[in-house]
C-alpha cells in the first residue's frame, strides 16, 4: 500500500463529516482489500497514529475540547489522520494550525474532533475474516514525544495563540 492509497482511504469527504459516516465509508472501501493490503493499512495506520503521539498536538486538543485521556487522544489523533495528508502534516509541524480549520465536526453544538475506533476498522475486517489479528504494531514509546504541555491558560495562549481564540477557555 502507497503513501497515496493510504491518504485516499482515510481521508474525509467534507470537514464537517460526523463520526459515523467516515468510519462507514471506510469500513466499506477496505472491505475490498485483501488481507494483505489489510494488514499494509493498518501498519500505515499504527505509523501515523505513532508520528502523532506528541504533547504539543495533545495540548491542541485539550484546548479544544479539555481532551486529558489516553483514549481521547487516540480518537483525537484518528480524526486528524482522517482530515488528510496535508493537515495531518501541518499539525505535525504546527498544533496550532488547527486554529485554521473553518468547519469541525459537531457533537450538541460543540466541536467534536474525535473518531472512536477509527484505528480498529482494518483489525476488526480482518478478525472476521480470517479468525485471526492483524500483526501488532507497537507504538515505541510509553510516553508522547517531546514536553507535556501547560495546563496554564497565559502559558496555552502563548504556545495556541489561533486555537485559544477559536475555543476561548
Amino acid at each position: 500500500m502507497t503513501d497515496t492509497e493510504f491518504w485516499q482511504l482515510v481521508t474525509r469527504s467534507r470537514p464537517e463529516q460526523d463520526q459515523q459516516s467516515l468510519a462507514d465509508n471506510l469500513k466499506q472501501q477496505l472491505m475490498s482489500l485483501t488481507d494483505e493490503e489489510l494488514a499494509a493499512f493498518d501498519k500505515h495506520f499504527s505509523q501515523q497514529m505513532r508520528r502523532a503521539y506528541q504533547w504539543s498536538i495533545w495540548g491542541a486538543a485539550y484546548i479544544v475540547t479539555g481532551c486529558d485521556s489516553e483514549y481521547g487522544f487516540a480518537e483525537f489523533r484518528c480524526f486528524l489522520i482522517s482530515l488528510g495528508e496535508e493537515w495531518f502534516e501541518s499539525v505535525l509541524q504546527d498544533p496550532d494550525a488547527l486554529g485554521n480549520l473553518q468547519q469541525w465536526p459537531e457533537k450538541d453544538g460543540y466541536a467534536y474532533p474525535f473518531i472512536e475506533e477509527y484505528d480498529l476498522i482494518a483489525g476488526q475486517i480482518f478478525e472476521d475474516r480470517t479468525g485471526e489479528e492483524l500483526p501488532f504494531v507497537p507504538s515505541g514509546q510509553a510516553t508522547p514525544q517531546g514536553k507535556k504541555f501547560s495546563h496554564k491558560k497565559k502559558q496555552l495562549k502563548a504556545t495556541y495563540p489561533r486555537l485559544s481564540a477559536r475555543f476561548p477557555f
